[in-house]
């Protein structure tokens, strides 16, 4: 069953339409949205119960979940000669 847009925001909260277009075109069901979901975001609690590594499709959905590192990292240091 193709997912919705409600059914991704209720996993990933309120996202961006192209964020919610790329999830929805990956082909992947909700339950594997939930999964790459907990894979992303769960403190690495998968592992520490054993769980196998991630499929291809979770995987993909994983890294288009997962926050880039410029966007974690905060604001950039100024350049050299900044005032």
């Amino acid at each position: 069953m193709t997912m919705t847009r409600e059914d991704v925001v209720s996993v990933l909260g309120p996202v961006d339409d192209t964020m919610i277009a790329q999830v929805i075109l990956s082909g992947a069901s909700l339950a594997e949205l939930r999964e790459a979901w907990g894979w992303a975001f769960g403190d690495d609690a998968l592992m520490g119960q054993g769980r196998p590594l991630p499929g291809t499709r979770v995987a993909a959905l994983i890294d288009l979940i997962e926050p880039d590192d410029d966007e974690t990292e905060g604001p950039a240091a100024p350049g050299p000669g900044a005032h």
